[in-house]
């Protein structure tokens, strides 16, 4: 086990999984958000648009999703990223990371704004506000508030996706985590001890969340 402790870059890896999901939670938080105004739009073209991104991107297991940008976009349409290879690859798990988990984020931020009285969204328009201000100010507010359990559920969710960009990531240069176990699986067969060393590792990157957002959940909850 000290050997491999020694020999493997285990905390790079883990580096590399944070990052991962760091910038895929941002780029599922703005694709999420703009796809759950579209859901909740007085316009139906908007509304049939982000039905359809949820409906498509939910039912289409990631791991697909991460083939399809390599062999579909970047390989067969060209359209590449980085010219190095493990660069393309890491954007475009991020790109992949962040399209699929969009259509959750949009889900939690839908039914916070459901949980809103329909009287304060007349109460807005009746001042003249338009939909655009209104959301800004009254519905995205209290809908992020109500949907922190949701967006919570989906960021832990996203952390541990993140292993499914092995898939393209594959044992290169800098692997994220699912790509080391691999790697050291390969080269120096399966260990219990290793196995559990991974564990604990998603373990210690998901737990604060889920407690994190448990807690925010409770002392930002909208008293009805």
């Amino acid at each position: 086990m000290g050997d491999i402790l020694r020999d493997y870059d285990i905390l790079g890896a883990f580096w590399v999984t944070i990052q991962l999901a760091a910038l895929s939670a941002i780029g599922s938080l703005l694709i999420g958000t703009v796809m759950a105004i579209f859901r909740v739009s007085p316009v139906r073209t908007l509304r049939l648009i982000g039905a359809g991104y949820v409906n498509i991107v939910r039912n289409t297991p990631l791991t697909v999703l991460m083939v399809m940008s390599i062999l579909g976009f970047s390989i067969i349409l060209g359209l590449q990223i980085s010219s190095d290879q493990a660069r393309d690859s890491y954007w475009w798990a991020v790109i992949m990371l962040s399209v699929y988990h969009a259509a959750f984020v949009c889900e939690a931020l839908r039914s916070g704004v459901n949980t809103i009285p329909l009287g304060q969204a007349e109460a807005a328009r009746s001042i003249g506000l338009t939909f655009a201000q209104s959301l800004r100010e009254v519905l995205l507010p209290q809908a992020f508030r109500g949907a922190i359990a949701p967006l919570g559920s989906t960021l832990i969710a996203l952390v541990k996706n993140t292993t499914v960009a092995a898939v393209i990531l594959g044992t290169s240069a800098t692997p994220e985590a699912a790509g080391m176990l691999a790697q050291i699986t390969e080269n120096e067969g399966g260990s219990l001890g290793v196995f559990m060393i991974f564990a604990i590792g998603f373990v210690i990157l998901t737990l604060p969340v889920g407690v994190g957002a448990t807690s925010l959940s409770r002392r930002l909850a909208v008293k009805r």
